[in-house]
């Protein structure tokens, strides 16, 4: 937990495993000063509880009814739940609540260390099953069944580790002239892996095609302006104007208001979809790599946010849009996410012949032409 707090222990032979230890307190033997550290975890809770709070709001309007969604919100709530606690802790002072905040940390290491392979299955299935009978149902089914699916999900993590977690306060001999009281925390290996793997998967797709990333980005960027004007036609002002063009220049008049129709050579579908995902979420995982390259142990409870739900959200998106979509058009029974896989396919199509804006001509032949912009 050295990237936690400047005073963890994670650097006594425990940064690389499973468990870590997590500074309560510490006793400085010469000067007889001791430094209480539990002011610094409430701080970094409400850090990670305001985190979570501008990515909801960033993904506010990509908000729906599915499971994923219904999570997110759920973990927010158990982080504002622990902020009460630990705040209310320091009310009642050092000899009462030191045990207590070990209890209550070292549960909540283990129980957000068991979500996350239920979140991902669930989540995984909830999106499979959006295009069949049991997809097909009322906002409100969905709304209660996700509802139970959560509560579901909280019972059994924080009963499974329960009763098996040391939750005891162990003091520790640092050096001659360092005492230091500890409590035993655990990081999340899955999440871990997980990151490792998605980083690992979208470097080794993206280097054949290494060369050809900054013109599939551009052509991409293209195609989502022409989407948006497409579907937000009141971003387009309604306006006429006068264009003097000559017969042989219409052509070229025509061409600059059209996307180029194909980009050679188009990427496949895997690895357009690859890039999609890459390119919004390579700065966090890259993040999350350098934290582990350099030993940065973080307990589950921290590392379980809205960033890595979101991030775990257009995965399983991605994945599931790459299965339906692979040999027929783009799988439109998605709910709207951060990444945009429709414009991606696209761009593994070469389908760029797309109005940026619609040119309507006068059909008379003179040199001066009313051109409207719609």
């Amino acid at each position: 937990m050295t990237g936690m707090l400047p005073e963890s222990a994670a650097s006594l032979e425990t940064s690389y495993t499973v468990k870590m230890l997590a500074v309560v307190k510490q006793w400085d033997v010469a000067s007889g000063c001791h430094t209480d550290n539990t002011d610094k975890y409430l701080v970094l809770l409400l850090s990670k509880s305001g985190m979570d709070a501008v990515v909801l709001y960033l993904c506010y309007r990509k908000r729906n009814t599915s499971f994923l969604s219904m999570f997110s919100l759920s973990i927010i709530l158990a982080d504002l739940v622990m902020v009460f606690f630990i705040a209310s802790m320091l009310f009642l002072g050092p000899a009462r609540y030191l045990g207590s905040l070990c209890f209550l940390m070292a549960n909540a290491s283990a129980t957000y260390g068991a979500l996350p392979l239920p979140i991902m299955c669930l989540g995984l299935l909830d999106y499979c099953i959006e295009d069949t009978s049991l997809g097909n149902q009322s906002a409100l089914c969905k709304l209660l069944r996700n509802l139970v699916l959560t509560l579901l999900v909280w019972m059994l993590a924080v009963i499974n580790p329960f009763g098996s977690v040391n939750s005891d306060l162990i003091e520790v001999d640092y050096n001659k002239e360092t005492t230091l009281l500890v409590c035993v925390l655990e990081e999340s290996t899955l999440l871990t892996y997980m990151i490792l793997g998605l980083s690992t998967v979208v470097i080794c797709t993206m280097l054949p095609f290494w060369s050809m990333i900054p013109q599939w980005m551009e052509k991409a960027e293209k195609l989502s302006d022409a989407s948006e004007e497409q579907v937000n036609p009141s971003k387009i002002l309604f306006t006429s104007t006068t264009v003097d063009v000559t017969q042989t220049g219409e052509d070229n008049y025509l061409e600059d208001n059209y996307l180029e129709e194909t980009i050679q050579p188009c990427p496949p579908l895997w690895a357009s979809l690859a890039l999609c995902f890459g390119t919004f979420w390579m700065p966090y995982l890259a993040v999350s790599v350098a934290c582990l390259i350099c030993g940065f142990g973080v307990p589950s409870y921290i590392t379980v946010n809205m960033l890595w739900l979101e991030c775990t959200n257009s995965f399983l998106m991605g994945l599931v849009f790459w299965t339906k979509s692979n040999g027929q058009g783009p799988y439109s029974q998605l709910p709207e996410g951060v990444c945009l896989w429709h414009v991606y396919w696209h761009l593994s199509k070469g389908t760029g012949q797309q109005p940026l804006p619609m040119a309507v001509f006068n059909p008379s032949k003179r040199k001066t032409k009313t051109v409207l912009d719609v």
